[in-house]
């Protein structure tokens, strides 16, 4: 074998562990929900609506999951990374939020997409071990109220394995997630001679008769349906750490012949024993293999969850190096992959959340309410800029582009709709976490734009300080001095500062500014530009990509040297920074500005995220008043 092919059998077991754990517990509740009430009323137990529910079932995988995101979405790649917030990237020309016309709402709502991508990562593991855990009160009842506490304890052993990385959690699921789909087929296959008729579900007008028959009632049901598709936007969101090819193979060798097989098989068996629909998964089990069924459920659960956690950590680090958060502390769990990341900040939100849903909602039927508006809201959204990329950066002509993406959004609408009148059982609950996600994200973005506006005044144009150089005798001490600043044509404060209290300079001086790109990476020659200005003084623009890793010190002791022939190895780092102060000035909400203060005081400073040297490294700081 060789080491690619080795290379890619490996990524392929791994998006098994991470990427397929959400949609691959469906089966768990998926079809239970679908026949209980929907606003007092029930889908009939028949052979009619049985088949239609599968076809619909049959059908959302193939048009949604297959077709949308496999074949569609994943192309549309911002540089190999994929998410929400990547395609929102290539839509931003300059990263503003002030962009003209519709574009400006097109960010918002990309964000706001983003900020439902959370709320979802906070619900999926709630109800997929709650639904894992509730087998135990099929073998015995008595075990039931102990439902909430065992998945608490459950999601605390998940979340505490998250500083190992994907890679590593890949690895001890994949195999799992093997064993879980082959189960899923042959618990299913076994079960279809119960009742044949249900392969007429591979027909799709079974489920446009479903749907027309059963008129508002059959609508709503769309509400269920759409779980059997949790975790489509996950298989984007995580494309960055497997690949689109590993990711597709997957899907097609492994996860959708194990879907259908026991989605059908439990709908086989519901019609033979109508009784059984009470927990469908479960009661396709021989009692002998309840407990290890239960086993390999809450493996597989804990296992769904990765999908959501995993792709949590890669929409931070983008949304970070985008403006739209502050500087949180990202660990790196791979030497080879360089999109599986560990972010313990975003884990403890994530747990916290987890575990106050278990709590507060106590059953999977109860948190199924506030399940599916985070996901079908964040697939329209996709939708949407997905057009808009197409046309504008791909060069899809419209006669393709228009048809195609009306299609996928007469889908997600569809599903959105089905969920609307979920919103006062529970279906705030993603809401109201989206909007606080989106009120965070932007306050951020805000506060720092007027920070930089606050302060531009106080600042010099980098061409007016070397004529200054010039004219004025400055003393210049050894060493060199590299001077942080956001903006390469003006003089960074930290520069003003040390200038303006020590009185003398470095006699080299490096003035780095670094910028992000709307691009995930950089490539090494095109990161860096690189201007003597005279004088022992250099200019240095280090461009990164949205998900690229930044050290500061390594990138100079390497290509900085190279450039400017200076030996960095011993350089001191200046840094600016600024101590906000509320005030009343335009500009802000006087709460907002108190909010964003919150931010900065809780942010990773810049010496740790950059990977400075603390030994070397110096702050000076100027009030800034908001």
């Amino acid at each position: 074998m060789s080491r690619a092919t080795a290379s890619n059998g490996a990524l392929t077991l791994g998006a098994l562990g991470v990427v397929f754990g959400d949609i691959g517990t469906s089966p768990l509740y998926a079809l239970r929900e679908a026949f209980l009430a929907h606003h007092g009323r029930r889908l009939v137990l028949e052979s009619a609506n049985v088949v239609g529910l599968l076809s619909l079932v049959l059908w959302s995988l193939i048009l949604v999951v297959s077709v949308k995101y496999l074949l569609v979405v994943m192309r549309a790649d911002n540089g190999g990374e994929g998410g929400i917030l990547a395609l929102t990237a290539l839509i931003r020309p300059t990263g503003s939020l002030k962009a003209g016309g519709s574009t400006r709402w097109l960010i918002v709502l990309g964000l706001f997409g983003a900020s439902l991508l959370y709320g979802d990562g906070m619900i999926t593991p709630a109800i997929s071990v709650l639904s894992a855990v509730v087998g135990t009160s099929v073998v015995s009842g008595a075990l039931d109220r102990y439902v909430p506490l065992i998945s608490v304890v459950i999601l605390v052993g998940l979340f505490s394995v998250q500083r190992h990385g994907t890679a590593a959690v890949g690895r001890v699921f994949g195999p799992v997630m093997v064993v879980w789909f082959a189960t899923l087929g042959l618990l299913g296959a076994s079960h279809i001679s119960d009742h044949p008729a249900v392969l007429g579900a591979i027909l799709p007008h079974h489920a446009v008769r479903f749907l027309l028959h059963n008129g508002i009632l059959g609508f709503l049901v769309l509400g269920s349906v759409v779980l059997a598709i949790t975790g489509a936007e996950a298989l984007y969101a995580d494309m960055g750490h497997f690949g689109r090819k590993p990711i597709t193979r997957a899907w097609y060798f492994v996860v959708l012949p194990g879907l259908v097989l026991c989605y059908f098989g439990q709908g086989a068996m519901v019609l033979n024993d109508p009784r059984t629909i009470d927990n469908p998964f479960y009661r396709m089990a021989p009692r002998w293999a309840l407990w290890p069924l239960v086993v390999l459920a809450t493996s597989a659960t804990v296992i769904a969850s990765q999908a959501l956690i995993s792709g949590a950590f890669s929409l931070t680090r983008q949304a970070v190096q985008l403006g739209y958060l502050p500087r949180v502390r990202i660990s790196h769990t791979s030497e080879s992959e360089e999109g599986q990341i560990y972010v313990p900040a975003i884990n403890t939100v994530l747990l916290v959340a987890c575990i106050v849903l278990v709590v507060g909602f106590k059953t999977s039927t109860n948190l199924a309410a506030a399940y599916g508006l985070a996901v079908t809201g964040t697939m329209g959204i996709t939708t949407i800029l997905l057009y808009r990329v197409a046309r504008t950066r791909f060069g899809w002509r419209r006669i393709i582009a228009v048809p195609m993406c009306s299609l996928f959004l007469v889908i997600d609408l569809m599903f959105l709709g089905a969920n609307l009148p979920k919103i006062p059982d529970g279906g705030w609950v993603p809401l109201v976490i989206g909007g606080v996600f989106l009120l965070v994200l932007t306050t951020w973005f805000a506060g720092r734009k007027l920070t930089a506006e606050r302060m531009e005044n106080r600042f010099r144009r980098v061409e007016d300080f070397i004529d200054e150089l010039e004219t004025r005798h400055i003393m210049r001490g050894p060493g060199v001095g590299v001077y942080l600043g956001p903006n390469p044509d003006l003089v960074p404060q930290a520069l003003s500062s040390h200038l303006k209290h020590a009185g003398v300079l470095p006699r080299n001086v490096l003035l780095l500014a670094i910028r992000t790109a709307n691009v995930p990476h950089v490539e090494r020659d095109a990161a860096l530009a690189h201007d003597d200005l005279g004088d022992g003084i250099h200019r240095l623009v280090y461009t990164v990509g949205f998900s690229d890793d930044v050290d500061v010190p390594s990138m100079l002791e390497t290509d900085g040297t190279r450039l400017t022939g200076i030996d960095f190895s011993r350089a001191s780092y200046v840094l600016g920074r600024e101590t906000l102060r509320v005030t009343d000035r335009p500009g802000m909400a006087r709460w907002r500005e108190h909010l964003f203060l919150t931010m900065v005081r809780n942010a990773t400073t810049a010496d740790v995220f950059f990977k400075l040297p603390p030994d070397r490294t110096i702050e000076l700081g100027v009030q800034v008043e908001l």
